[in-house]
C-alpha cells in the first residue's frame, strides 16, 4: 500500500477485501503489460515445444538418410522431440504460475512485494 493510503483495517475479512482491491487496482494499471506478458508466454511455451520437435526430426532425418533401416528414426525422435518440447513447456508454465501464486501469498500475509516496483513506476512517470 502506498504512504497516502489509510492502515489496514483489524478486522481480517476486511483486511482482505481491501487487499484484493489494491490488487485490482494494480492489475488494472498495468493491464497492457498483463497482456504482453500472456502473449509472450503463448510464444515462449510454442517455441519450446517446436524447436526439440523440429530437432528430433532433422536428427531423424539424418540418422536415415545415413543408415536406412526398418524403423523411421523421424518419426522417433519425432515424438522423443515432442515429448521433451510438452516437458519444457510444462516446466517453464508451472514455473510462472509458483512465482504467481508465491507473489499472492506474501501479498494476503500483508507483504507487498511489487511495492518497490510500484514505487519506482510512479517515480518516473
Amino acid at each position: 500500500m502506498s504512504p497516502s493510503d489509510p492502515e489496514p483495517p483489524e478486522d481480517p475479512l476486511a483486511r482482505r477485501v481491501a487487499q484484493r482491491a489494491e490488487r485490482r487496482k494494480r492489475a488494472r494499471k498495468h493491464r497492457a503489460r498483463a497482456t504482453w506478458f500472456g502473449l509472450g508466454m503463448y510464444g515462449m511455451v510454442g517455441w519450446s515445444i517446436a524447436i526439440p520437435t523440429l530437432v528430433g526430426v532433422a536428427v531423424g532425418l539424418w540418422i536415415d538418410a545415413r543408415w536406412p533401416g526398418r524403423f523411421s528414426w523421424a518419426l522417433m525422435l519425432l515424438a522423443a522431440g515432442l515429448l521433451v518440447g510438452c516437458w519444457n513447456a510444462w516446466h517453464w508454465v508451472s514455473v510462472e504460475q509458483r512465482a504467481i501464486q508465491g507473489d499472492y501469498r506474501e501479498e494476503d500475509e500483508g507483504e507487498d512485494v511489487n511495492e518497490d516496483e510500484d514505487e519506482e513506476v510512479r517515480e518516473h512517470e
